[in-house]
């Protein structure tokens, strides 16, 4: 990428492909549902890989198609199915799926893509919470409704380091304490890595708490969710502070409501200062 040349980086939380229906898209409909997103790095968040219940799309591939993305990592949290009525699913090693990788076990997690040439990749564990999220639901037995106790998965986060920029992609945990604990990791990784640093997901934290925290700056300042009536920002991108993100010039700030997943897309135009 030439020094200063300006770049769309954007955060999307796909809901394993649901539709606004709640209905599960296809590889088309998935592929269709995004393709007017102009981004050239975008971070998805709750993506499936051989899931029986989005019909075993790697939905990774299926979105990297649709964007014309040259470079992908897929980064897998869960393997097995995630219920919330019985344990079917284990914690994933750290590790990183690209192009050409089978998809060797149902899994879920997290993705970047980027049309832009990658240097390299990273990938950070960052564990699980102890906290557990109430979810009221019909037991799948009886069919009358209950509470479950949903225990929190584990996180992780993946940075595609492009000439000039690199972008973190990431999904937070749903209890705060954690995903403030999280994100501060996140900030101690992203001083070792290639600056400026845009830190790109479902954080989980709203409003401008998560910049805060981060002595970050906000590039999009819109309410993301839910999709349909946002009321709370919880999807953010965040120029790193620092030294990590100085200089970095944010413009255009855009909030989507696509056909697919539950929080309305964000987006921004960054532009890297010249001779990094």
């Amino acid at each position: 990428m030439p020094d200063g040349a300006a770049l769309r980086v954007g955060t999307l939380n796909l809901a394993s492909g649901r539709g606004r229906d709640g209905r599960v898209l296809s590889a088309p409909e998935l592929a269709a549902a995004v393709a007017d997103l102009d981004v050239d790095v975008l971070a998805v968040q709750e993506v499936d890989a051989g899931q029986p219940r989005s019909g075993g799309t790697d939905q990774a591939e299926v979105l990297a198609k649709a964007l014309e993305a040259v470079d992908w990592r897929a980064a897998a949290t869960l393997t097995g199915t995630p219920s919330p009525f019985r344990r079917t699913w284990a914690a994933a090693e750290p590790g990183l799926r690209g192009p050409g990788t089978a998809v060797t076990a149902p899994a879920y997690g997290i993705a970047l893509l980027s049309r832009r040439p990658v240097r390299r990749w990273e990938v950070l564990g960052l564990g699980a919470g102890r906290a557990r999220l109430p979810l009221r639901a019909p037991d799948p037995a009886t069919g009358r409704p209950r509470l479950w106790w949903i225990p929190d998965e584990p996180r992780i986060a993946v940075a595609a380091c492009l000439d000039g920029l690199t972008v973190v992609g990431t999904h937070l945990s749903f209890a705060p304490p954690t995903s403030i604990g999280q994100l501060r990791r996140l900030r101690r990784w992203a001083a070792s890595l290639p600056g400026p640093v845009v830190l790109a997901g479902d954080l989980n934290l709203p409003g401008g708490l998560p910049a805060r925290l981060a002595g970050a700056t906000r590039l999009v300042s819109e309410p993301s969710f839910p999709a349909a009536a946002p009321r709370t920002q919880l999807d953010h991108l965040l120029a790193l502070g620092e030294g990590r993100g100085e200089g970095l010039a944010g413009s255009d700030p855009a909030a989507h409501h696509l056909r697919v997943g539950d929080h309305r897309a964000l987006t921004a135009t960054v532009r890297p200062p010249a001779g990094r």
